[in-house]
């Protein structure tokens, strides 16, 4: 069986004719047939691509790397064997605008999925599309999150290039039928532990259950299958896109038992510090999500090292995942000439500043994530890399490695230079923005921030007021210079940089085709 007929036979297996919405019959027809894709112009077949995203991971999860705490062996592997950015940052600290981002190289308020619940637009070009129209064959396992997918309602797809997809957007069972993760459990006759009753949704829990039957583990399982297809012409791309560590923070017991309470880390926060701040936090930190859901305020020491403990154990769940995947990648002999990606889609608070989950700002632990990128055949093994980086700098990577040119709208830079060792300088500052992405605030937060290698600039549009961090002589961003008689003329320097950064950001679509 190659891995068209593979597709095929999941896609009929599984029904998946109900899995995406309006777009489903498409996708569950007979796959498309693509030519054989040609070699790049230097000869080389292109490279297959493993893409893993995890969803909500912060940059300093990597265990053995930057954190004490954590246990993921298989992760410092990757580490070893690949390039590891310690500067890279998303373009929005919210699920859908940042997935739309990375998949087009493009900012946010481009695609027209500025917020989560709005949908990406028709026309917009994804990396996957580009890669199928010159002879890839990509799957996506897991979630995707570039439309609503509230009340019942799986997400609408556009043309997004996948032949596979085995949809699962959190681990709810919202979507009967849908969401492919618990339409599997159905078919192993194992029903996923309900919460006690009265349980707060976002409370931490041990799940009584074997991590084999977790979204983490089926996600994996999904992609190995798909790699282990009897290799065809074409070149593959696969999307695994696990739930964890996102909230509710809900790890096996097997994996929660391995990280003590009394052994975790507290947040960083020091009392009194969001005086100075914007309204949005100290409204959080009552409660996350505009005051609707888990308080940092209302939190004992115990629960929240508690819930920093149930955190990693997601981690290390996701890590056991990668390993198994990374040890099919090998087993199949594609290692060599396929590149591996692991990166998250935006950060989580944890505690840090005494909020929890994600909002309207822009602290490093929330938009600063894991990003390791492996490609033996071409890529520096065990190169650490400090530039700045955006998300928005994948889309042209992959098109570049594969030998395909960069689409017109894409706003990317490629990291080719930085990925191969040829330079270490790529950016001069990095740009963030929070366009309302929630609606849960009675004044909607319109916001962007700008962060070089020293200091960070924000700034709220409807208070008119902002943020100012020296990262140097404050690298937890606790103290708030923004009012300071003595940074007056770093913020106006900042401010100009975040002007300029908005501006350099304009879509460069529809091109120009004339002078008039």
């Amino acid at each position: 069986m190659n891995r068209r007929e593979y597709i095929k036979a999941s896609l009929l297996a599984a029904g998946a004719a109900s899995v995406c919405g309006a777009g489903a019959q498409e996708v569950a027809s007979e796959p498309r047939s693509y030519p054989v894709a040609p070699p790049k112009s230097d000869g080389e077949p292109m490279p297959n691509i493993l893409w893993i995203c995890t969803d909500e991971q912060r940059a300093d999860t990597l265990g053995g790397f930057n954190n004490s705490f954590l246990h993921t062996p298989r992760l410092r592997k990757l580490i070893d064997e690949s390039v590891t950015f310690t500067n890279a940052f998303v373009q929005t600290p919210i699920c859908s605008p940042s997935r739309a981002s990375f998949l087009t190289g493009r900012y946010p308020h481009v695609t027209g999925l500025r917020a989560n619940g709005q949908r990406i637009r028709e026309n917009e070009r994804l990396v996957t599309r580009v890669l199928a129209d010159h002879g890839y064959v990509c799957g996506l396992v897991g979630k995707l999150h570039l439309s609503p997918c509230a009340d019942g309602r799986a997400e609408q797809r556009i043309d997004d290039g996948y032949e596979l997809f085995r949809w699962s957007h959190d681990l709810e069972n919202d979507w009967p039928g849908q969401n492919m993760w618990r339409v599997w459990l159905e078919q192993q006759g194992v029903k996923w532990p309900e919460r006690p009753k009265g349980f707060e949704r976002i409370r931490v829990r041990g799940v009584p259950i074997d991590p084999k039957y977790t979204q983490t583990s089926w996600c994996a399982q999904e992609a190995i299958a798909f790699l282990r297809a009897k290799k065809p012409l074409s070149p593959w791309l696969m999307s695994v896109n696990m739930v964890q560590p996102h909230h509710p923070f809900e790890p096996t017991e097997e994996y929660l038992a391995r990280y003590p309470v009394e052994k975790m880390p507290n947040p960083l926060y020091t009392d009194g510090e969001l005086d100075s701040k914007p309204v949005y936090q100290q409204i959080d930190h009552r409660g996350a999500y505009g005051g609707t859901n888990i308080s940092f305020a209302n939190e004992s020491a115990g629960d929240r090292r508690l819930t920093t403990a149930a955190y990693y154990a997601m981690i290390e769940q996701i890590d056991t995942a990668v390993g198994q995947m990374l040890d099919a990648l090998e087993e199949s002999g594609q290692a060599e000439n396929t590149i591996v990606i692991f990166m998250s889609d935006h950060g989580e608070m944890l505690g840090d500043h005494g909020l929890y989950l994600k909002g309207p700002y822009f602290y490093d632990c929330l938009t600063r994530v894991p990003l390791i990128v492996r490609w033996p055949k071409r890529f520096r093994k065990g190169l650490k890399v400090d530039a700045l980086v955006e998300l928005v700098d994948l889309a042209p990577t992959l098109l570049e490695a594969a030998g395909i040119p960069a689409e017109v709208g894409m706003q990317g830079r490629s990291l080719s230079h930085l990925l191969t060792g040829d330079t270490t300088e790529h950016r001069t500052s990095v740009y963030c923005e929070y366009l309302d992405a929630q609606a849960l605030y009675d004044v909607p937060p319109v916001c962007s921030s700008v962060r070089t290698e020293r200091y960070k600039v924000a700034y709220y549009r409807m208070q008119k007021t902002g943020e100012l961090y020296d990262l140097h002589e404050d690298p937890t961003e606790t103290k708030n210079l923004w009012a300071s008689a003595h940074h007056t003329d770093v913020r106006e320097e900042m401010m100009t940089l975040l002007a300029d950064s908005m501006l350099a950001t304009t879509d460069p679509l529809p091109q120009r085709r004339a002078l008039w």
